[in-house]
C-alpha cells in the first residue's frame, strides 16, 4: 500500500471499503465521447489481440499460465496501454472530483485501488482550486498476473477546488488496468452496518418512445447499477405509447418487476416528474428518486455515483448531472447554473464557460465566442475550482425522499422553472443541491429550440414571475418587472404577437392568485394551443415557397442592418422601430413578404424595420411570415404598460399570498386531486389518477420540459 498521513479526524479503517466511483471506459467505445474518459493512446497490444482472437474461439484461460484473458483485456473497466505509451486518467468521467466531496460529505481520505498487470508505472496527481498540478504518489509493477495496489490520499487541501487522477505509463511489456476504484470507510447505516442507499428513477416521457425505450434498454444492460434500484417509474403523457414501441417488450424482460409504466394526462414536467416523486414516497422503500428526461442518453454510472454521494452527505442533499451536448458529445453545455437574483434569470454559474469541449485543444477551438472554451481537464484551469451551484436541471436529479417529505412535490408548472424553484425551495429549508462532475447525461443543446416564443412563451413568463414572487430576496422582485416589460415590448416590435400576448396572459393569471396553477394544468396547453393559432408569426411550414414572392427593398443607402450597441442606441432603436410600428402598412407589404431573416439574423431592432418577412426556427425545419398589425401593436403595449405597473403595485401582496401557498401547491395531497381530476377529465376517463400499464422523435407541446433560454433585454 502507498500511503499518505491520514487526515486529522479521517473516519476509521474498513476491512470493505464502499466505492465511491469506478474508473469506466465508454460503451462500445464511442470515439466521439472517449476524451472524457481517457487520454493517451490506449489499444489492444499483442496480448490483447492473442486474447481476443483465443475468446472467439472459444478459448478463455487464466493469464497465470501464460494463456489467454480477453474478458479482462478489453471491456467497460479494462484499458490496455501499449509498450512505451503512456495514457492519462485526468477526464471528465475518470478524474476524481476531490473538492465536492470534501465540501459536501463526511469523507476525509480516499482510497484508489487499482488491479494492474504487464509492465506498467501508475502515478499518481492532484491539482489546486488553480489548476496547479502536484505529482503524489507512485507505483511500479511488473507481474505477469494481475497485482493489487491501494494508494490513500487525504482530502485535506481541497477546500475550494482540486481534482485527483492517475496516468499510467506501459514499459517494455504492455500494461493492462483491469480495473480501478476511487473508494472510502461506508458511512454508518442506523443499525450499526454500513450504510447503502437505494434510489428508484423516474422518467417523465411526452411522445418520445423510441428514445424512452432506448434508456431503458441501457439501464437493462447495466446489472451493477440495477443492484441499487428499486423501481424505475416511466410516467407516459403521450399519445404514441412507450408500450408500443417495437422494443419495448425486451426493456421491461431484462428489467423484470423493476419497471413500472404508468399512463396518464399530459401535466408536463412537472406533473410526471411529481407523479415519480409521489409514487417513491408512497412505496416507502427507496432513500432516493432520481428524475430522468425521456430525450437523453444516460452515462449509467452515474446513478451509482450519486448515491454513493449522497449517502455520504453531510445533511440530506439534491445530486445533479452535468449536460452534454448529444449532437456534439464531447462538449459540456453548462457545468453549473445558477440565478441572477436581482434579475430573477438562469444563467451560468460565476467562473464557469458555457459549451466546454473536451476534445478540442484551446488553440484550435473553432468556435471562439465569448465565454466558450474547450480543452482538455489538466489544461483547463478553471475546471479545477469548485463550482457551487443554485439548481440542477430534471434532465438528470437525484432527490433524497426526506427533502420530498419537508419540502413537498414540484410546483405545478408544467414546464419551465420547475426544477430550479424545487431546488431553490430545497436551499431555502437546508438541503443543498451539488452539480457533480462525473454523473452526466447527453441532451439536445437550448441554442436549437425556440422555446422562448412558440407556446412556451407564456410557462417562462408565468413561473419565472411565480419563482420569484416566492422566493426572490428583493423588494418587487429587483429587475424583473422592468426587464418583463422591455421583453414584452421586444416581441411586439418584432412582430412577434403571439409571444407577447402569452405573456400578458401569463402576468394576467399570476394576477389571480395561486389557485390558478393547479385549476390549469391540465388544460392551459390546449388553450394555448387555440389562441396562437390566429397568429401569422406562429403559423410555420416546411419551406419559404409556400409562401407569397418575397418583394425585398433595397436597404437605406445601401447599409445593412446591425444590432444597436450600447444604450444609447438601443433606446433610440427601439424609439424609431416604436414610430414604424404605429405608421399605416406599406400595401404591397401584404401581399408580399419584404425580406428573407436566418434565424440567426432574427433581432428585434431589424423585424422592427420591416412591414413583413420570412423568418426562420432555430432548428432550421420551418418558416413564418411575420407580419406588422399596427393596431395589434397599440393594443399590446396598452396593455403591458397597464399590467406591468399592476404587477409592480401588487407585488408585495401577491408575494404573501404565494409564499403562504407554497406547501400546499407542493403538497402530495394536491397533487393526487389533480392527477384524479386529470385522469377523470379525459374521454373514458374513470376518475383514477392514472393506471400502470401492463409491460409487454421531436418534442411536441408539453414535453417533460426543460430550462431553455429566451429573449434577454440585450437580445
Amino acid at each position: 500500500m502507498t500511503e499518505q498521513p491520514p487526515a486529522a479526524g479521517a473516519e476509521p479503517r474498513s476491512a470493505e471499503p464502499r466505492v465511491l466511483q469506478r474508473v469506466v471506459m465508454p460503451v462500445d467505445r464511442d470515439l466521439d465521447v472517449l476524451a472524457l474518459y481517457v487520454e493517451g493512446e490506449i489499444g489492444r497490444g499483442a496480448e490483447a489481440l492473442a486474447a481476443e482472437t483465443a475468446v472467439e474461439d472459444g478459448i478463455a484461460h487464466d493469464a497465470a499460465d501464460g494463456t489467454a484473458r480477453g474478458a479482462d483485456d478489453v471491456g467497460r473497466r479494462s484499458v490496455v496501454v501499449p509498450v512505451g505509451r503512456r495514457v492519462s486518467f485526468a477526464t471528465y468521467f475518470n478524474a476524481f472530483p476531490a473538492s465536492y466531496w470534501r465540501r459536501w460529505t463526511t469523507v476525509r481520505e480516499v482510497l484508489l485501488r487499482i488491479r494492474v498487470r504487464g509492465h506498467a508505472h501508475v502515478i499518481v496527481y492532484r491539482s489546486s482550486a488553480k489548476g496547479h498540478v502536484q505529482r503524489v504518489a507512485s507505483a511500479r509493477i511488473d507481474s505477469d498476473t494481475p497485482r493489487e495496489e491501494t494508494f490513500r490520499l487525504t482530502l485535506g487541501p481541497f477546500v475550494d477546488g482540486g481534482w485527483y487522477w492517475m496516468d499510467v505509463q506501459a514499459g517494455e511489456r504492455d500494461a493492462v488496468l483491469e480495473r480501478a476504484d476511487w473508494c472510502a470507510p461506508p458511512p454508518p447505516a442506523p443499525d450499526g452496518g454500513a450504510r447503502q442507499g437505494r434510489v428508484s428513477l423516474g422518467i417523465t416521457t411526452y411522445d418520445r418512445p423510441g428514445f424512452c425505450v432506448d434508456q431503458l434498454l441501457a439501464l437493462g444492460r447495466a446489472p451493477e447499477v440495477l443492484d441499487v434500484v428499486d423501481e424505475i417509474f416511466v410516467i407516459d403523457q403521450g399519445t404514441r405509447r412507450v408500450r408500443d414501441d417495437a422494443g419495448f417488450a425486451r426493456a421491461a424482460a431484462a428489467l423484470g418487476p423493476r419497471l413500472r409504466l404508468i399512463e396518464q394526462p399530459n401535466l408536463g414536467g412537472s406533473g410526471g416528474f411529481s407523479r415519480a416523486m409521489d409514487e417513491t414516497l408512497k412505496a416507502g422503500t427507496s432513500d432516493y428518486v432520481l428524475l430522468l428526461d425521456d430525450d437523453v442518453v444516460t452515462e449509467t454510472e452515474g446513478v451509482l455515483r450519486a448515491v454513493a454521494f449522497a449517502d455520504h452527505a453531510r445533511t440530506p442533499t439534491i445530486v445533479g448531472g452535468h449536460m452534454f451536448n448529444l449532437f456534439v458529445r464531447s462538449q459540456l453545455h453548462a457545468y453549473g447554473e445558477s440565478i441572477q437574483k436581482y434579475r430573477w434569470w438562469w444563467e451560468a454559474s460565476p467562473n464557469t464557460r458555457r459549451e466546454h469541449d473536451f476534445a478540442v485543444p484551446p488553440d484550435t477551438n473553432p468556435v471562439p465566442r465569448l465565454r466558450t472554451s474547450s480543452g482538455s481537464l489538466r489544461k483547463t484551469r478553471w475546471l479545477h475550482r469548485r463550482v457551487d451551484v443554485d439548481y440542477n436541471g430534471w434532465w438528470m436529479c437525484l432527490i433524497p425522499a426526506d427533502v420530498i417529505r419537508k419540502v413537498g412535490l414540484s410546483m405545478p408548472m408544467f414546464i419551465k422553472w420547475d426544477d430550479a424553484e424545487y431546488c431553490v425551495r430545497a436551499g431555502e429549508a437546508g438541503f443543498p443541491t451539488v452539480s457533480l462532475p462525473g454523473m452526466a447525461a447527453w441532451h439536445v443543446p437550448w441554442q436549437d429550440k425556440d422555446d422562448g416564443i412558440d407556446w412556451q412563451a407564456y410557462f417562462h413568463e408565468r413561473n419565472r414571475l411565480v419563482t420569484a414572487l416566492m422566493h426572490s430576496p428583493y423588494e418587487r422582485g429587483g429587475n424583473l418587472v422592468k426587464e418583463s416589460f422591455i421583453i414584452s415590448v421586444k416581441h411586439a416590435l418584432a412582430m412577434q404577437y403571439s409571444t407577447a400576448e402569452l405573456m400578458l396572459s401569463a402576468i394576467e393569471d399570476v394576477l389571480s392568485g395561486p389557485d390558478h396553477m393547479h385549476a390549469g394544468i391540465a388544460g392551459k396547453l390546449a388553450e394555448i394551443t387555440a389562441f396562437r393559432a390566429a397568429f401569422p408569426d406562429a403559423r410555420n411550414r416546411p419551406d419559404h415557397e409556400e409562401f407569397p414572392q418575397v418583394r425585398a427593398k433595397p436597404p437605406k443607402r445601401g447599409r445593412g442592418f446591425k444590432p444597436p450597441k450600447g444604450k444609447a442606441n438601443v433606446l433610440a432603436s427601439a424609439m424609431i422601430g416604436t414610430l414604424k410600428q404605429l405608421r399605416p402598412l406599406d400595401p404591397s407589404a401584404r401581399g408580399n413578404p419584404q425580406a428573407v431573416v436566418p434565424h440567426i439574423d432574427r433581432h428585434w431592432g431589424l423585424l422592427s424595420q420591416l412591414d413583413s418577412a420570412l423568418v426562420s426556427s432555430a432548428d432550421g425545419t420551418k418558416v413564418a411570415w411575420y407580419q406588422r398589425d399596427p393596431e395589434r401593436f397599440r393594443t399590446i403595449l396598452r396593455r403591458t404598460s397597464l399590467l406591468h405597473a399592476r404587477l409592480s403595485r401588487e407585488w408585495p401582496e401577491l408575494s404573501r399570498r404565494y409564499r403562504a401557498a407554497m406547501d400546499d401547491l407542493a403538497s402530495p395531497e394536491a397533487w393526487r386531486r389533480t392527477f384524479a381530476a386529470a385522469a377523470a377529465a379525459e374521454p373514458g376517463g374513470a376518475g383514477e389518477p392514472g393506471h400502470a400499464a401492463e409491460p409487454g422523435g421531436a418534442a411536441e407541446p408539453g414535453g417533460a420540459g426543460e430550462p431553455g433560454e429566451s429573449v434577454g433585454p440585450g437580445q
